[in-house]
């Protein structure tokens, strides 16, 4: 493939959509990067400025402005050469330097992993890419250039680079609407991949080029003869095949001869007018297959495309496809978001941004996702997501993944629609909150402002990775205190297991390691191991390469005092026995209650916290025994306890007033419930209880059981559930 190899012929690309065009700056930009990357040679042997400059190439066929041009040619002078950002900023101003920076790689910054070191790179273009949508334009012609050139390389590195490219570039392509670098890039992966494949796609293609391409002609000629009568000013054009959408279709179960745009024709016309009237005289000439119409202009796509497709049976019997697009749309189809942003220059801000929205959407979720794999499993997901339109009663279009809910739409439309969303009606009907929206549903969410929030069931029910963090980002802020609590005790019993010094979760040690792994504090970071947003093993293995323990047993010991007479007694209605004046807190992982046998287990820094003998934390706890405490309940006491409850049954009307009535006549305080409906039919109510003393709570779970399709009542802890008789 041919590219520009001199700045004389870049520059007169550029002149020709850029009259304004400063040729001796952009010249003076060439010259800064031709002296930066002097002596430099790529794989191929061919001088390395000559890379840059075929980046930049690629961006003015785009028509992209000349700062993204400059930035084109200087976008490796930071990382491969001495060439600093602060350099670039004072030549050729701040806006280039940010636009350099964004593509730059992060390579001068220490990560644990070859993995870690991809996703931060990752994330940074991302973030980027959230200031400034050039930075992930120049990015895609970067790799572009690379895939072309890139048969010399070894085997091992074109396979690692093509999978990459098709797993994250191609998609990005794809959203942005940049079709002419999509499918390039698409056909140069699968070379790669499966060169068996693309071999035999090629050939079968080739063998049937002729008669496919007479076919053609003779279509276009009809079409051409028909627009003169009806006065129609348009062109026609054969369209380009490519042979990663064959791939696709083949991989997909459709037999060769069955695949329809093996022949297919372009109409680019002046108005929307003219594409339905284009629309109506090719369904006039030619009888359309059923099913095999789409609007794309009514109802355009979130990366923009619009156009009208149809498939039609053939003079010969074969189908046709044909494609209906104005001047604009195909400008758009070709250039995706390229082809908008001299919009922005023209003072259309809001016009441009709204074009945007998807993406914010899409970058939203992962301000707050610092693991690695969990970053690049959402990102896959959504990049990949096939979509539906889904209309709000009002009329407006919402783009929702294929397989999405009520919930996905809840907080597509605001976050508080989504937190206080308690049920949804599709086309006029209730429906449950798990049901699968579909194209044109009209979608109506029903809120409850006072009593309606989030539940960690619709973790299980979202499908994008928006929604998923706007829940849990309800319940980082509802339940931080314990969030922090629970995930300090887990990472304990993780250090003792694995003979890590206990007081590496104190002090600057712990703060380091928060910091790096772009926490704002150690209680942050144990807020996000107590949630599950981090792994144990992750942040174990930081503090161990920061202390260099070296399996060393090095465990910070609890100093038991001989039994006494007095025993300490907190307001938790737990004595303490050995242990004078120490905070006393029931544990929230399996909420004991007077009558369950308790232990008590010394943390650091938080007291003293009273588990359940049966809680499955105390596995963990075994590998201290020192840390273990005798403790006993005060007969006394007239506390009452939170404990939470699960009740499953066949679903009925009045259940949850059955329900509650129970709790009514024993004059049990309910501090919350929330209740949903599985696909089974099954009811399944959560509730939280106030409960003195395990008589009490058994009475309780006894007198649900006997309630009318009750089928089982748990008492729930935090990390398992058991089941209660």
């Amino acid at each position: 493939m041919t590219t520009f190899t001199t700045i004389d012929e870049l520059i007169e690309k550029v002149s020709a959509y850029d009259p304004a065009l400063d040729r001796e700056w952009l010249r003076r930009v060439y010259e800064t990067a031709d002296h930066a990357h002097e002596g430099q040679h790529r794989a191929s042997g061919e001088s390395y400025i000559a890379h840059p400059l075929a980046v930049a190439s690629i961006l003015a066929d785009l028509e992209m402005d000349r700062q993204t041009i400059a930035a084109a040619l200087l976008h490796d002078v930071v990382e491969d050469t001495s060439v600093t950002s602060e350099q670039v900023a004072e030549r050729f101003g701040e806006e280039i330097a940010q636009l350099v920076d964004g593509v730059t790689k992060l390579t001068r910054i220490p990560y644990q992993s070859k993995e870690d070191a991809q996703v931060e790179n990752l994330r940074k273009m991302f973030m980027a890419m959230a200031r400034d949508i050039r930075v992930i334009i120049i990015k895609l012609a970067d790799r572009l250039h690379n895939m072309r050139t890139l048969a010399s390389l070894p085997a091992s590195k074109q396979q690692a680079i093509a999978r990459e490219t098709l797993d994250i570039y191609a998609p990005i392509a794809h959203r942005l609407g940049i079709w002419r670098i999509k499918w390039e890039i698409e056909d140069l992966c699968l070379r790669y991949l499966d060169p068996e494949s693309y071999r035999e796609i090629v050939e079968r293609v080739a063998k049937t080029r002729d008669s496919r391409e007479a076919e053609v002609t003779r279509a276009i000629a009809r079409l051409e003869s028909e627009f003169k009568t009806l006065k129609i000013a348009a062109e026609i054009q054969g369209r380009p095949k490519h042979f990663y959408s064959i791939y696709a279709k083949i991989k997909r179960g459709r037999e060769f001869s069955s695949i329809y745009d093996l022949t297919a024709i372009r109409i680019i016309v002046e108005s929307v007018k003219d594409c339905y009237a284009v629309l109506g005289a090719v369904h006039a000439m030619w009888p359309p297959l059923p099913g095999r119409f789409k609007d794309y202009i009514a109802m355009p796509k979130p990366n923009m495309y619009q156009s009208l497709h149809t498939t039609v049976v053939g003079s010969q019997g074969d189908p046709l496809e044909i494609q209906i697009r104005t001047r604009e749309m195909h400008r758009t189809s070709e250039y995706g978001i390229a082809a908008h942003w001299r919009y922005k220059e023209g003072g259309k801000q809001d016009q441009f941004e709204n074009k945007l929205s998807w993406l914010r959407a899409l970058l939203e979720w992962q301000k707050d996702m610092r693991d690695s794999r969990m970053f690049m499993e959402n990102l896959r997901l959504d990049l990949f997501d096939s979509q539906v339109f889904v209309f709000s009663p009002r009329g407006d279009v919402y783009p929702m993944p294929a397989g999405g809910s009520p919930l996905d739409f809840a907080y597509a439309v605001h976050t508080d629609v989504g937190n206080h969303c308690v049920g949804g009606k599709v086309n006029g009907r209730i429906v449950p909150l798990d049901y699968q929206l579909e194209n044109g549903d009209i979608c109506e969410i029903l809120v409850n402002k006072t009593s309606g929030h989030p539940s960690l069931d619709w973790l299980s029910i979202v499908k994008t990775s928006s929604a998923k963090h706007k829940i849990k980002q309800w319940f980082r802020r509802e339940q931080r205190s314990e969030n922090v609590l629970s995930g300090q005790e887990a990472l304990e019993a993780e250090l003792v297991r694995h003979q890590v010094r206990l007081d590496a979760v104190r002090g600057e040690v712990i703060e380091r390691i928060a910091k790096r792994m772009n926490y704002g504090s150690a209680a942050d970071l144990f807020a996000a191991i107590g949630f599950g947003d981090v792994s144990l093993q992750t942040v174990v293995k930081r503090l161990r390469d920061e202390l260099r323990t070296d399996n060393v047993v090095e465990l910070t010991h609890i100093t038991r005092r001989a039994p006494t007479r007095r025993a300490t007694r907190d307001r938790s209605g737990v004595r303490i026995a050995g242990v004078d004046d120490v905070l006393v807190r029931l544990s929230k992982c399996c909420s004991p209650v007077p009558g369950d046998p308790i232990i008590g287990y010394v943390t650091i820094g938080r007291g003293v916290s009273v588990h359940r003998a049966d809680c499955p934390n105390v596995a963990y706890m075994s590998a201290t025994p020192d840390r273990i405490l005798q403790a006993q309940w005060n007969n006394a006491t007239e506390m009452t306890h939170a404990v939470d409850i699960e009740v499953e049954a066949s679903d009925r009307p009045q259940l949850l007033q059955d329900i509650m009535a129970v709790f009514a006549e024993r004059k049990t305080q309910v501090s919350s419930v929330t209740a949903r409906v599985r696909r089974d039919g099954v009811a399944v109510t959560s509730l939280t209880v106030q409960i003195r003393d395990l008589d009490h709570l058994h009475t309780l779970l006894t007198r649900l059981e006997r309630l009318n399709g009750v089928r089982r009542v748990y008492r729930v802890t935090k990390r398992e559930r058991t089941q209660s008789s």
